[in-house]
This record gives C-alpha cells, structure tokens and sequence, in this order.
C-alpha cells in the first residue's frame, strides 16, 4: 500500500525515532488498496484473550459445484465422459469430507468457521443437516450462490453484484435460519464494486484480503469493511491441487506459518497481533489421510501459549469491531 511521505527535516528524523519503537505490523496495510481504490487502514489489537498473540481460524468451505464440474485431482483424465475419476473425488468430499471435518473439530473442541454456498444446504440437504448437527454454533460466512456457473457478476456493475450479494444472503437465511455479516467471493474473484456492494448489503467482514498479518479496515462509499487476513500459501486446495503437496506436507506449512508467527511475537513482546484464517476444503482434509494431518496440526497449536485458535465471531468481538 501507498502511503503520502513525510517531509524532510525534523518531522522525517521524529518518524524513523518512532519506527525503531514500533512494530512493523503498526505501519502496515496504511492508505489506499490498490487493487479496489479506496482507503484502507489498520486495525490495532495489543493482545488477544488470555495474552495470545496469534489468532488463527480454521474456514471450512462448503460448496456447491454441480455434476462434471469442480476441483479436478485428474487433469489427465477431465475429457473422459463421464469423468468418474475426478467426480468420485468431488462427490467423496460432500458424502464424507465435510462430516468427518466437523466431526474432527467437535472431538478437539476448536471452533470452526463455515464458508457457505448458498446452494449447498438445498442441493445436499442431508449432508448439510448432520454436519450442522455437529457444528450448530460455527458461525456462516457467505460464498455466493456456488463455485461454477452462478459467481460474482464481475464487470456489470454495481447494482448487479448488490443483487447477487442480497441474493445470496437471503437464499442462506431462507434455508439455515442465519442471515451472514460475513463474506468471501467465490474463487476469491471480486472487484471495487463488489466491496461497495458488500457493504451496502449489510456486510461488516470479508475474507478476501490475502496480503496481510494484520486485520484491516476497508473505507467504501457504502460503509466499512473489516478485512480479515486469508493467506494465500495457506489454502490447502491450492497447495494440493495446483502444487500437488500431500496432506502431511500441508501439515507442516501450516505449523511452520502458525508458529513462526508465534516466535516472532515471542521475540518482540511489545508487537501487535496477526490474524490467519486458514481455507480448508474437504476435498484435501476430508479425507482419512488429510484428517489425521489437520488433527495433528490442531493439536500442536492448541499447545502454544501464544496462538488462538477460535473462529472469525470471536475475533471480530474480540478486536471490538462486533
């Protein structure tokens, strides 16, 4: 981010005196997004409950697709018809996947985001019934209508993705009884418009912020936007399907992400807090193997004094932006 510079003189001297004093994480995300055009500014938190310093989030997102389209773990085998390879691996991820997942995080007692598609609960109305019955507090943060053919309408205008946006909330509160404040864009696909559209919609946060450790405020000509940090070297799905790492591969860049920031807290006292919250997809933690990663990985991290496992409604509270 840009940010205006200081004169010359006594006023520059006074500034870097400061910086050597301050945490770095103070100065960051300051002045304008560049990618949308409007202010930004940071959100300062000393510490979290209990003194930690790292709050971390784990969002589970629960999509919809629809038959022949979706992640493909085959790329070889996509101009079969029918694709069985890769629809087994699609379907196996929403009759297995997102139960085990909260499943997992019940018996460890971690909280846990919902990244929902609007259009999930009614096309998978079973599925999305007994996962909901083991994860009835997690809070719902809205992801569009689905991940293929009903996406943001990018490039139409303002009034179109209100719409869509207003579209959206009212088919989740329709069918789980949950109107979100939350919001993450399908595909992590969204524009100028569509923040100003978030919040004339009555979103307070969103996940679509991936450059930062820091929670930060977006300033719309519709209202504010909380930014919560989503990295995107976090994002299991990514790593699998684009990078091809295997689940304990995973395991140990969300250990070495998590805790480094921990260390650094560790070093500096005196530093703000950083925020993550990690996308998981059931397609890559759903399964056997990538469940037993993600135990471990929770595991070890609820023993860290300095990190915060909780969800996206706690953090918020807690920095006093709810």
């Amino acid at each position: 981010m840009t940010r205006k510079a200081w004169k010359p003189g006594f006023a520059a001297g006074l500034m870097l005196s400061f910086a050597v004093h301050l945490p770095a994480a103070a100065f960051a995300q300051d002045g304008i997004d560049r990618v949308t055009g409007f202010a930004r500014n940071p959100v300062h938190v000393a510490a979290w409950p209990a003194g930690k310093k790292v709050a971390v989030s784990f969002a589970l997102f629960v999509e919809e697709f629809g038959f022949g389209q979706g992640p493909v773990f085959r790329p070889d085998m996509v101009t079969r018809n029918p694709d069985l390879v890769n629809e087994a691996f699609r379907q196996y991820a929403i009759d297995w996947g997102i139960t085990r997942v909260g499943r997992l995080f019940k018996e460890l007692e971690v909280p846990l985001t919902i990244v929902l598609n609007a259009e999930f609960p009614g096309a998978h109305a079973s599925v999305w019934k007994e996962f909901r019955a083991v994860q009835p507090n997690a809070p719902i943060i809205a992801h569009g209508m689905n991940n293929s053919n009903r996406i943001l309408p990018l490039g139409r205008g303002l009034a179109e993705q209100k719409a869509y946006i207003r579209r959206t909330l009212d088919l989740i509160a329709g069918t789980t009884g949950i109107k979100p404040t939350g919001w993450s864009s399908p595909s992590v696909y969204s524009n100028g418009d569509t923040m100003q559209a978030m919040a004339a919609e009555g979103i307070t946060y969103n996940l679509d912020q991936m450059d930062s450790d820091i929670i930060s405020r977006l300033k719309t000509p519709d209202g504010s936007l909380v930014l919560l940090p989503y990295p995107v070297v976090t994002v299991d799905m990514g790593q699998q399907l684009a990078r091809m790492k295997s689940p304990t591969e995973i395991e140990t860049l969300w250990l070495d992400y998590v805790l480094e920031l921990a260390g650094e807290a560790r070093a500096d006292p005196a530093r703000e807090t950083t925020t993550v919250v990690i996308g998981i997809h059931p397609f890559v933690i759903g399964t056997p193997d990538g469940a037993a990663a993600l135990r471990r990985v929770l595991t070890r991290l609820k023993k860290d004094d300095a990190v915060w496992l909780t969800d996206t409604a706690a953090i918020l509270k807690a920095a006093g932006l709810k």
